[in-house]
């Protein structure tokens, strides 16, 4: 029982931990994940560097972004989630 209570300290610390930090991140990274796959042509984006195209190619992990200097190819991860979908609000 004295085993218990000395590491019951450390097993709270590691639920905080988990339900704060590690759950949410993987929540995220599941939906970034869902929104690179759904992407399809003509989606009007916005990339994390904060360039501002639609979608004119995809490949299993790159995507050809028309802007208004020419065409872009790109990683899909570079696409930000969260700035499309305020532009797609407008």
């Amino acid at each position: 029982m004295e085993q218990l209570t000395q590491f019951a300290p450390f097993l709270l610390m590691f639920v905080v931990i988990y339900f704060f930090m590690i759950r949410p991140q993987q929540k995220k990274a599941k939906n970034e994940k869902e929104f690179e796959s759904a992407l399809k042509v003509g989606d009007k984006v916005i990339t994390k560097s904060g360039l501002h195209g639609k979608v004119s190619e995809l490949a299993e992990t790159t995507v050809v972004i028309e802007t208004m200097s020419g065409k872009l190819k790109m990683e899909r991860s570079a696409i930000s989630m969260e700035m499309s979908a305020t532009l797609a609000k407008k």
